[in-house]
């Protein structure tokens, strides 16, 4: 059925070609036919252009289609422009097709495209055929169609008769020398070509091509590129365009000459630039022929072209008859002091009767590091400026002038030029001179000025530059959406494809197929403002470089999030909402986590979230809706962390008018972020373009040493310049140094200090330097690696085998050894942290590079120590205290095997000392072994990280949680700048069992928690207390059923006695308020000894390790038995719960005669908050939308009523606030206090307390938290006798005042009345509370339905 639609298709094409009717016809400017299509069909692009689809099986109907086009003589042929063809392979019967239709009178088609087409010699044939009689085509493009040299050929002779076509288009082909040859016979005799492109395997091809252009004086354009095959890199060769020509450096020698010999005559060339090329002498003597007889040239750069001695003076041979040159271009060329005396022999008169033989050269540039000027040369130069005519003529010698005071500016170390008798001296000039030289020896007062300072007084600006990080996972489409976004600024700023990126889409295309690897960067120009867009590379392998790569304090930078809402593009299998939540997740936290460990955070990130692939969803479904709603509950989680954009962008990336909003948003938020960050400097914008172009001086090179860039601030800048010979040359290289790292900070170069260079090409650094590194394979270990350690000089000889010759996809051979050596390198991952020193005081320490360590995931994971029931199984789970915005950075894990490098060193040093001591590291994991302790440190999680620590121990709990604790949890949290870590309990059977991570990453409880559920039950239930584990399952299969275990067994006997002590604090609190002598249980406190704090830095933890090993040996053993404490504990919370019901009563029982108890006086207030309810402890005047609650009062067993309706209160008044406050505050603190030892007195309530401790120290002040942190040091019952006199004091402070008592209960007394609930019939509607009598004491209480049933034989009902 599919293939008769498609054939439908087809025909309906076939009836709209016939069709004479304006209505019925096609208006088309475009059609492309694909053939060998799976299928075949039609269909409109734009309004304008038609897509046609051909299978096999239909392909008579693409002469059918062919036919019926040349015969039409309807609209469409008249408005049709453009045709391609793609994957066609010709016969001669479509030809004849095709040249019907081209000479067909209303034929208007300028454009003939084809590609990847086939072409037999006869079909070639006929096409040249057509072409040669052909008045109307313009164009024609000719890619990846094999036509070869014979073809080419063709082309060349049908060219030949042809007056109409003006570009000439040959991509990925190889035409050879006899096509080229050809080729440039047709341009000596067509003079209607305009442009030609050529695209060859070989660079050979360029030679005769631009010869023929330049010999034939020919205006037309020409680009011509080779190089894609064996992993060649893809570049230009020469290209002629506006009367400029540039040579690149893959033209060899004899094309250089024969290029040279071309130019003799030529009348069109302006400029030639041969920068990079390499020369010799014989190109020289050519040239000087070129000089000798061309008038045209104005400007000549032969930079870095290795010239020698003789090939100079060639070229000065030809300056004696040349009178059109104006610059020369010599710098970073091989001659010597000679060759610079015969360059300047034509522009120096040696004599006053002497003319000089060159006036026109008024710019000459010459030096370098290769090039020896020696003694001869300064001779020769300073005999110039002294005898120059071109500069002095007409201008008393302000050029010659000028000249020598920017010298001696830039070189304040000249001391004395001889001027007598000189022009300049003559004019009365060279006073000016000898001032300066003055100054330059001149001594200045030394400065004192603080680092800070070193920039004081440079001007401030708005910064100019902003960076967009792409982030994402692989596959989400970053690059492809990268690549539309720069096309589309550029052309939005243009107006037109700009011809390069156009180059690079037909080129390139197997690039844009290639995952990204590392990082990949564009720049773009929009307006003033360049913005720099980064791709993150998404393959988790990189992600440690993002850390690297996270922008400074102050940069102006913006997060695009990306996330494909399928799994992979291959298929249509669409993400589960919690994947793409996942996803987003994993950047947030990234980006919150980096940019909480600045040091500053002026600004919070700006965030935007992009969906790709929309275009795969041909209709809305719910899953779509569930993804909206997920990111809306993303957003409100990170609000108050990041900036979000309010709208989400779904993107197609081929659709232009999609990726237009996006781009305009980058455009709008870039200029924005810019105007909120801090201001920068100045000479930083103005170094970023001398920087640039010394990068186009220097062909492109990608980094600089610190020298070169000290010459370049010296020479360019002069606010980084030393005035004089006596200046301090520390602060202006202080200067220079703080300006190269604002640099850094904005994203313009890499700078990191002690390396002695900058990295000027930031892609190339993150993409080959570190993309390299960061993956280093090291196939066969040597074999001094032990243990992850390598020596210097054995790194060094593993990153030359690697790294030499290798080929990068997109980028061709690697290039960094071409300009950072081995020990650069070396150094450069101990700065960014990708290797460590074993010994950082020795420069031959042995090194660890976590990158070549095996990796244990996916292995059988076993305990070394072989398993019995003496064993005992401990795990700690640390992660980020705010887990669900922040996490510990991919380079993390890599930052605590540095700190266990020196812990290795000190277990290596105990080794014969307490036997078996081992250090074991590996990618993911650190293994160590201590006096029967064995311990596994994990790095877990793909898209959030944490630490996991695992103990298999032949010693009891605390002896093994004190060795965390003392060693291994310091030295973690001490490399967490600005985090927090929270520690949990892991489950003991995940330990033992070693349970893969990701089954594992639920089985934990946080230790704080299993301490406030101890605290939360009473005294006799904490010692048997449980905590169930649940279950674990994969795809049905029962991994770990669920168990529990007692909290004893989970905590030590350190934590334990924690919670005790925190119990008899609650129960001192409470004794003071009630005023119950605390009991004396001086005898009862032990000696509870507190470690040694040790310094958690590398130097304390390495020293603290002997330490932590002889107290494992004598743990003490007088730590009394639990369970006798607990009995203690028992009996002093007896007492108090008594006394707090009888305190409770008296609240509720208190003055019955008001209203002879027609309303229930326990009361509390609540708020509701998304669908929760919030228990009010303060009132504060103005509050509104509350809702009055009352509680059952049975005696001893007070609680929330469940389901109780309430009463609204609108507003609180001032009156209320009075009446209520009191009572607020004094019953809050019994029911708070109550809920916190255990006390059932308020069941229900806790729920609605979210933090008991906030709550205790809000409402009984600060005295209560230091006495509670005093009582962990000295015991909770001495703190007790301590505050007996405290408490003695404010008994009357603390007592239920009855004025306050009867005030609240007479507001509530008359609320009621107000809302028309005095009756008993009422408050039972709205409580659910009845009144009733005790049978045994005859007092009044408002209790429930439950207790009106259970305890009837106590009470009696009394209604109102």
């Amino acid at each position: 059925m599919a293939s008769n639609n498609s054939l439908g298709d087809l025909q309906w094409l076939l009836q709209a070609i016939k069709s004479s009717s304006e209505e019925e016809s096609l208006q088309l400017h475009s059609i492309s036919f694909h053939l060998s299509h799976p299928t075949s069909g039609c269909f409109q692009v734009t309004q304008n252009s038609l897509h046609v689809n051909i299978s096999i099986d239909t392909f008579p109907l693409f002469s059918e289609i062919l036919s019926h086009l040349s015969t039409s003589n309807n609209n469409m042929l008249k408005s049709l422009t453009n045709m391609e063809f793609h994957r066609v392979e010709w016969g001669l019967e479509q030809l004849l097709h095709l040249k019907t239709l081209l000479q067909n009178s209303s034929s208007c088609i300028s454009q003939l495209v084809f590609r990847r087409n086939r072409f037999s010699t006869e079909s070639l044939s006929e096409l040249c055929e057509i072409l040669k009689r052909n008045s109307v085509i313009k164009e024609v493009m000719l890619a990846e169609s094999r036509i070869g040299p014979s073809g080419a050929t063709l082309l060349a002779n049908a060219l030949m008769v042809n007056e109409s076509l003006e570009e000439l288009q040959i991509w990925e082909d190889s035409i050879g020398s006899r096509g080229a040859e050809e080729l440039s016979k047709m341009i000596e005799v067509n003079s209607t070509l305009k442009l030609l492109t050529i695209f060859d395997s070989h660079s050979f091809t360029a030679t005769p091509l631009i010869s023929a252009v330049l010999g034939r004086n020919r205006a037309m354009e020409i680009h011509i590129w080779c190089g894609g095959q064996n992993g060649e890199k893809i570049s230009k060769v020469v290209e002629f365009a506006n009367g400029t020509l540039r040579v690149y450096s893959k033209l060899d020698v004899s094309g250089s000459c024969r290029v040279a010999c071309s130019l003799g005559w030529n009348s069109t060339v302006r400029s030639l630039d041969l920068t990079g090329v390499r020369l010799k002498s014989r190109w020289g003597k050519e040239f000087r022929w070129v000089l000798e007889q061309n008038r045209s040239l104005r400007e000549v750069r032969l930079s870095k072209t290795c010239l020698k001695d003789k090939g100079v003076l060639y070229v000065a041979a030809g300056l004696f008859k040349n009178q059109a040159l104006e610059s020369l271009y010599l710098d970073g060329n091989w001659f010597s002091g000679i060759g610079v005396e015969h360059l300047l022999c034509p522009l120096t008169r040696f004599s006053a009767l002497q003319l000089q033989a060159n006036t026109s050269l008024k710019f000459v540039a010459f030096g370098g590091r290769r090039t020896k000027i020696g003694r001869d040369g300064v001779a020769a130069i300073i005999q110039m400026l002294t005898s120059n005519e071109t500069g002095c003529k007409g201008v008393q010698g302000e050029l010659v002038l000028n000249a020598i005071m920017e010298t001696l500016q830039v070189n304040p170390w000249i001391e004395e030029i001889d001027l007598s008798r000189t022009p300049l001296h003559n004019s009365g000039n060279a006073d000016g001179v000898y001032q300066r030289l003055s100054q330059n020896g001149k001594k200045t007062e030394p400065e004192t000025e603080s680092d800070g300072n070193l920039l004081k007084d440079m001007p401030l600006t708005e910064p100019k530059s902003c960076r967009v990080f792409l982030c994402g996972q692989e596959y989400a489409g970053k690059t492809t959406l990268c690549n539309a976004v720069a096309q589309n600024l550029s052309c939005s700023s243009s107006n037109l494809i700009p011809y390069m990126d156009h180059v690079r889409t037909l080129v390139n295309p197997v690039e844009q197929a290639v995952r990204t690897s590392g990082l990949k960067i564009k720049t773009l120009r929009d307006e003033e403002i360049k913005i720099s867009i980064w791709n993150l590379g998404g393959q988790h392998e990189f992600y440690a470089l993002h850390d690297l790569m996270f922008p400074g304090h102050g940069s102006a930078s913006l997060f695009i999030i990306i996330t494909s809402l399928f799994r992979k593009p291959s298929n249509r299998e669409p993400k589960t909402p919690g994947e793409v939540e996942e996803d987003l997740q994993y950047w947030l936290r990234f980006i919150v986590s980096n940019s909480r460990r600045a040091l500053q955070q002026c600004i919070l990130p700006n965030v935007t979230i992009v969906l790709t692939h929309f275009d795969k969803i041909s209709q809305p479904s719910q899953n779509i809706q569930l993804i909206v709603n997920s990111i809306q509950r993303i957003r409100d989680k990170f609000q108050g962390f990041v900036e979000f954009y309010p709208n989400v962008f779904t993107v197609d990336a081929r659709s232009s008018a999609s990726v237009n909003k996006l781009t305009q948003h980058l455009q709008k938020t870039s200029k924005t972020i810019l105007q909120r960050v801090p201001r920068t400097y100045q000479l930083c914008n103005d170094l970023t373009q001398i920087l640039s172009d010394w990068r186009a001086e220097n062909s492109n090179k990608p980094a600089m040493r610190w020298k070169e860039f000290d010459e370049l601030c010296q020479v360019k800048v002069p606010g980084l310049r030393i005035g004089s010979r006596h200046d301090n040359k520390e602060k202006v290289e202080m200067r220079r140094k703080a300006v190269a790292s604002c640099l850094h900070h904005m994203g313009e170069v890499i700078y990191f200090d002690q390396l002695g260079f900058l990295i000027l090409d930031c892609e190339w650094f993150c993409c080959e330097v570190l993309g390299q590194l960061v993956k280093l394979d090291v196939r066969k270990k040597p074999s001094s690696m032990e243990n992850g350690f390598i020596s210097r000089r054995e790194l060094e000889k593993i990153l030359r085998g690697t790294l030499q010759g290798q080929i990068i996809p997109g980028m061709g051979s690697s290039k960094i050894l071409q300009t950072l050596e081995a020990g650069d390198l070396v150094r450069m991952m101990l700065k960014l942290e990708l290797c460590y020193e074993q010994d950082p005081a020795d420069s031959n320490s042995p090194l660890l590079i976590p990158s070549i360590l095996e990796e244990s995931r996916g292995k059988p994971q076993k305990w070394l120590i072989v398993s019995s029931p003496e064993c005992l199984y401990v795990g700690r789970h640390l992660e980020c205290d705010d887990s669900s915005h922040m996490f510990l950075a991919p380079g993390f894990f890599a930052l605590l095997q540095h700190m266990q490098v020196h812990l290795h060193n000190r277990i290596m040093a105990l080794r014969n000392q307490y036997g078996g001591a081992t250090y074991s590291p590996e990618k993911s994991l650190i293994s160590i072994n201590i006096n029967g302790i064995h311990i596994r440190i994990e790095l877990g999680g793909q898209l959030g990280y944490y630490i996991d620590i695992l103990a298999c121990s032949t010693r009891n709990l605390t002896e093994t949680l004190r060795l965390f604790h003392q060693l291994i949890i310091p030295a973690i949290q001490s490399l967490c700048n600005g985090v927090t870590l929270n520690e949990s309990i892991i489950r003991p059977d995940c330990v033992q069992n070693l349970i893969a991570p990701r089954y594992r990453k639920t089985q934990h409880v946080p230790i704080q928690q299993l301490k406030q559920a101890l605290l939360s039950v009473p005294a006799d239930g904490m010692y048997d207390y449980q905590h169930t584990w649940d279950p674990v399952s994969d795809s049905g299969r029962l991994i770990l059923q669920s168990t529990f275990n007692l909290a004893r067994d989970l905590l030590s006997d350190d934590d334990f006695r924690e919670v005790l002590h925190s119990r008899y604090h609650d129960l001192y609190n409470l004794a003071v308020e009630l005023d119950v002598p605390p009991i004396d249980a001086a005898a009862d406190q032990g000696n509870n000894e507190v470690f040694d704090q040790i310094d958690p830095s590398f130097a304390g933890i390495a020293r603290g390790v002997e330490q932590v090993l002889q107290r494992l040996k004598i743990i003490e053993q007088e730590i009394r038995d639990l369970k006798q404490e607990i009995q203690g504990l028992r009996y002093y919370e007896h007492r108090l719960l008594i006394e707090l019901h009888r305190k409770v009563n008296y609240l509720v029982n208190y003055n019955t005669q008001i209203e002879e108890r027609k309303v229930p006086n326990m009361f509390f207030f609540v708020r509701t908050e998304n669908y929760s309810r919030r228990l009010i402890t303060n009132m504060i005047g103005g509050m509104n939308a509350l809702r009055l609650h009352m509680l059952c009062e049975f005696r001893r067993e007070m609680h929330v009523v469940e389901d109780q309706m309430g009463c609204e209160v609108m507003q609180v008044d001032n009156r209320a606030v009075q009446c209520l406050a009191p009572y607020m505050k004094k019953f809050m603190k019994l029911v708070t206090f109550a809920l916190k030892i255990g006390a059932h007195l308020a069941a229900g309530m806790g729920e609605m307390i979210p933090d008991l401790s906030r709550e205790v120290a809000h409402l009984s002040g600060s005295s209560l938290v230091s006495g509670a942190a005093g009582a962990v040091a000295v015991g909770a019952l001495g703190a007790a006798a301590m505050g007996r006199a405290e408490g003695m004091r404010n008994r009357n402070s603390r007592d239920i005042q009855q004025q306050e008592l009867r005030a609240a209960q007479q507001w509530v007394v008359d609320f009621l009345r107000d809302r028309q609930c005095s009756s008993g019939r009422d408050i039972s509607e709205k409580f659910g509370l009845w009144r009733v009598r005790y049978r045994d004491d005859g007092q009044i209480a408002w209790v429930c339905r439950r207790h009106m049933i259970t305890r009837a034989n106590e009470i009696v009902e009394a209604p109102i």
